[in-house]
């Protein structure tokens, strides 16, 4: 042995004295079987001697892998004790040089000699690491030299391979590479010459479009990808004979939506338009390591302006300072477990170090080049030469960075395993301990502890001034790869899917969407973010909520406006939240229109809803400005969107409960007719002139008449016209007859409530209310009206005629049409065939409705049909007597009758107590909830929104109340109208009354 004794001094002792005998055993098993009898005696030699037999145990003791390693090796470790481990990776430099020269090898034959040849560097570095013979800085030398001739061979493999095929043409056979315009860039660990034991390897591969010998059939693209792909598989497919690196490309520009390869052009475009700052940081690290190295060296002096800048402005500086206040540093305050912890990732950790170097270079590199330098620890003397830190600084992270360093390379050899978690266990903390050379778990842990203090307080004073960007944990969405805290963090925060959210914030910052792609919009975000994530985590339901956030960005024409509002006010932030977290109806809209959320900021958006009047002079004002009828189409959507969402917002808070909201959306969509209506007729008139004396009137009925209407609620209208007797025709330049006119003139009011235009729609509009129902005209004539109520309309046009009421049109011609309606509903009736009318109806809507679920609350028994068909028949049987029992608004009309003796003042109270849960309840599920409502897939924060908003103590009390309720209702219609119908049926022999199809008739 040429090396001495005290040479293996600093080899640590077998952790496992077992798996060492095992490896000795193994060891002897393999000289013996062995035909080469030189190697066969220096194995035993080598066992035998003392400081031979204590290197072979520090390898077998501690870790599977080397023992592998060793037993697959064993003439590589005749070179190691005779001639040192320098001259020995020299050889196995050359030896690799050789065989790759020997003949041009095929891709199987390329796959053995890299891998071979990487298990021997591995083997050698362990061995000087272990043995101390190589500082930090040449154990990652070593492994990065490696790694570069490894990746230049499989380059030039592929370059010949591609010749060979006719894709490309190569200017030297020696040199494939040379002028090829393939750029192979590392960055990370491989870039800076610090790749640790069991490393990926991070690369960029581009190619030079002007430079590129490309002459096959396909794109220069296409073939470049391939070349990335195929490199990537050289490089760590496993075979039996192991792998070479493993090796990752996500950190080119925007790896979510770009290619593995890809030109210099567009990643110049990107970096220039999109590039973060934490790609800044990943790219002070970045060097040519195979292919085109020219070409490469010219696209890093192009980045040069985007990576080191000269002047960086408040904001830049911030966005830089983020990088590090986005992880959650202390000041010793905090306990740092070490069983477990995360060397790399974790607090004091080799990360911090690293971004206490990086975060400095971005600020200061611009302006001095001597801390351009990518290597982290000749990066701290720069800065501490530079006088950016003193020297404690200097020399405690040093020490801090190559301490860390060597225990990851420990954890690494063990099974050959990119980790960097510590053992979480006490034994398996002994184990690292002794391979390490500590006396036990405590003595290790003692030293580790301080060192990761150390790394932490000096992190933590860096930019001390900055708030913090990292809320109750680290919220790191820089790079590519998950932070574990970051995760953690997330799941603190209410977050059921952290690993789904973190992709999408990174998302957001790689400019995915158009509100995103802009510098200033991104460092916004950045400082947004915590205040953000820790909203929507508050909101009922987190995950789903901020899903419908990234859908209603996705739609945002641009994004510095809105983070900035949102930055400044939280109460805002907190309410979109809730908004995104309550539904997808409500968040649906929003996210159709964004424009929506300028209306919260709006001067009296919470106060309670204006009345008509007030609705209507802001209408005008808002369509006044209209330089066309189609511009004063999309001005009415936008209002009407604006008002609903309004409305909407404050029946989500509880503001406003299910009758007060109905009211509301009635009041809009009264105020969007009768404003419309207008100019419509203007804009009709402008072709077909006016019908002298004529007039026209839109009378609501169902939910709009009676003023009860949900936010989907459409619109049942009817259309009454009149006209001075002998006037038969209008008077434009293409006079129609006045049916015609009238007729077209109604269905040009429908298109402008129907249509779909830029700004979306008004409503949908039912109009088989109408005479005739949908067989009959769009527009009936007064008289005509008057006659068919008169003489043909059934028990249930009468009923759905209670809640009829003039919304627009001519105020003379509506009073006339509303006295004709009042004539109608005060005629006395025949009461048996009434009730019987009535009953038979209800039976009809149910058989169409067999099993409404307990959330149907309009088909439900007990449910609003029941309590409807009480007031309205009711109204019908008293008005004649009554007429002031005539109410369109269903709790109006329970009042009435009960003042009017024709229902128990009990029972009109109790029927009136469950119509505002109905309402309630129909309201905030067709604002929060798709259709049908599902109970069992509802999610519980759901649940407890429609608990709160109907005042219920929890969920399934509010169920109890509903089923009590529905009981209640159903008895009282029992009483009122089924027992009354059956005696009459037996005491009058009625039959029952048949009725028009269910495609005439509206389904209440």
């Amino acid at each position: 042995m040429l090396l001495s004794a005290s040479d293996y001094e600093g080899l640590p002792s077998p952790a496992d004295a077992a798996q060492a005998r095992l490896g000795f055993e193994r060891w002897q098993e393999a000289a013996a079987e062995t035909t080469d009898a030189p190697l066969a005696a220096f194995m035993r030699e080598l066992a035998a001697d003392a400081a031979g037999h204590r290197l072979l145990a520090a390898l077998f003791g501690n870790s599977p892998f080397l023992t592998h390693s060793a037993l697959h090796e064993p003439d590589l470790l005749r070179p190691i004790v005779q001639q040192g481990a320098d001259a020995t990776f020299a050889e196995v430099l050359a030896g690799l040089n050789r065989d790759l020269a020997s003949a041009t090898p095929d891709r199987a034959s390329l796959m053995r000699i890299l891998r071979i040849a990487k298990r021997r560097v591995a083997l050698l570095v362990a061995i000087a690491d272990i043995a101390g013979w190589w500082d930090l800085a040449q154990v990652t030398g070593a492994l990065s030299d490696f790694a570069d001739r490894a990746l230049a061979a499989a380059v030039a493999h592929l370059l010949r391979a591609a010749a060979a095929r006719g894709d490309t043409e190569l200017v030297s056979e020696d040199d494939p590479a040379a002028q090829s315009g393939l750029i192979v860039l590392a960055v990370g660990k491989l870039g800076a010459r610090e790749l640790n034991y069991s490393s990926d390897i991070d690369l960029i591969v581009l190619y030079d479009g002007e430079r590129s010998r490309y002459t096959g059939r396909r794109s220069p693209a296409q073939f470049f990808v391939r070349v990335a792909q195929e490199l990537v598989g050289l490089m760590q497919e496993r075979t039996v004979e192991g792998y070479v690196f493993r090796t990752d490309l996500r950190l080119r520009p925007d790896p979510g939506s770009t290619p593995p390869a890809l030109s210099t052009m567009a990643a110049l475009t990107y970096y220039e338009a999109a590039g973060q700052n934490w790609e800044r940081a990943a790219l002070i690290k970045a060097r040519p390591v195979a292919g085109d190295l020219a070409a490469g060296r010219a696209f890093l002096a192009e980045l040069t302006p985007f990576l080191w800048r000269k002047s960086l402005d408040f904001a830049a500086v911030q966005d830089i300072h983020s990088i590090k206040r986005q992880i959650n540093a202390h000041r010793g305050g905090g306990r740092i477990a070490i069983l477990g912890h995360d060397v790399k990732l974790g607090r004091g950790g080799i990360r911090e170090i690293e971004f206490f170097v990086q975060t400095q270079q971005l600020i200061w590199g611009g302006r001095v080049p001597a801390l351009r330098t990518p290597a982290t620890l000749a990066a701290l003397a720069a800065l501490e030469a530079g006088g950016r830190i003193n020297a404690t600084a200097l020399r405690e992270m040093s020490e801090a960075y190559r301490f860390l360093r060597r225990i990851e390379h420990r954890l690494q050899m063990v099974e050959d395993a990119q980790t960097h978690a510590l053992p979480a266990d006490t034994a398996g903390l002994a184990r690292l301990a002794a391979f390490l050379g500590f006396a036990g778990a405590d003595a290790l842990a003692g030293a580790l502890e301080r060192q990761l203090r150390t790394v932490e307080s000096h992190y933590a004073q860096l930019f001390e001034e900055a708030p913090s960007l990292s809320g109750p944990g680290n919220l790191v969405f820089t790079g590519i790869a998950d932070d574990p805290e970051t995760l953690a963090t997330l799941g603190r925060l209410g977050f059921a899917e952290p690993a789904a959210v973190a992709a999408m914030v990174r998302g957001w910052h790689h400019g995915r969407y158009r509100p995103t792609r802009s510098q200033r919009a991104r460092e916004l975000l950045t400082e947004l973010v915590p205040a953000l994530l820790a909203a929507f985590g508050a909101s009922p339901n987190p995950d789903t909520a901020l899903l419908r956030f990234d859908q209603f960005l996705a739609r945002l024409p641009a994004g510095v406006q809105l983070f900035s509002l949102l930055y400044k006010n939280g109460a805002l932030l907190h309410l979109l939240a809730e908004i995104m977290a309550a539904g997808p109806r409500i968040a649906g809209e929003l996210a159709r229109r964004p424009a929506l959320l300028d209306a919260v900021l709006a001067e009296g958006f919470f106060d309670p809803p204006p009345p008509r009047e007030t609705l209507a002079t802001e209408f005008e004002r808002t369509l006044e400005g209209a330089r066309s009828y189609e511009e004063a189409l999309d001005l009415a959507r936008r209002f009407v969107a604006e008002r609903k969402f309004q409305i909407g917002v404050q029946l989500l808070r509880a503001r406003i409960d299910g009758d007060r909201a109905g009211a509301a959306f009635a009041d809009v969509a009264e105020t969007a007719i009768a404003g419309l209506l207008p100019r419509v007729e203007a804009a009709f008139a402008e072709s077909h002139g006016t019908v002298e004396g004529g007039a026209l009137v839109v009378l609501g009925l169902g939910k709009l008449g009676s003023r009860e209407m949900t936010v989907t609620s459409d619109l049942d209208l009817i259309l009454v016209y009149d006209a001075p007797v002998g006037i038969e025709a209008s008077c434009g330049r293409k006079p129609l007859p006045v049916s015609t006119y009238y007729t077209r003139l109604s269905q040009r009011l429908i298109n402008a409530l129907t249509a779909l235009t830029a700004a979306g729609n008004l409503y949908e509009v039912d109009m088989r209310l109408r005479p005739s129902g949908a067989k009959g005209p769009v527009a009936s004539s007064l008289e005509a009206f008057e006659r068919y109520h008169n003489e043909l309309a059934w028990t249930w046009e009468q009923m759905a005629l209670t809640r009829a009421r003039v919304v627009a049109g001519d105020h003379a011609l509506g009073a006339r049409v509303m006295a004709r309606v009042r004539a109608v509903l005060t005629r006395p009736r025949e009461p048996d065939q009434l009730v019987v009318d009535v009953a038979d109806m209800r039976r009809r809507m149910k058989e169409q409705h067999r099993k409404p679920s307990a959330w149907d609350v309009k088909h439900r028994r007990g449910g609003l049909i029941d309590i409807e068909f009480i007031a309205q028949y009711l109204q019908l049987r008293e008005s004649a007597r009554v007429p002031a029992v005539l109410k369109q608004n269903t709790q109006d009309a329970l009042g009435a009758l009960a003042e009017a003796g024709a229902l128990p003042r009990e029972a009109a109270g109790r029927l009136s107590a469950t119509l505002t849960l109905w309402h309630g309840v129909q309201g905030l599920v067709k604002l929060t909830a798709e259709e049908p409502f599902d109970e069992a897939a509802a999610p519980p924060a759901l649940k407890l929104l429609l608990a709160r908003g109907l005042r219920a103590a929890d969920f399934d009390t509010l169920k109890r109340q509903m089923m009590a309720s529905a009981d209640d209702a159903r008895l009282c219609y029992g009483k009122l109208i089924d027992e009354p119908a059956q005696k009459a049926r037996a005491r009058r022999n009625l039959s029952p009354t048949p009725f028009p199809s269910a495609e005439e008739t509206p389904a209440s």
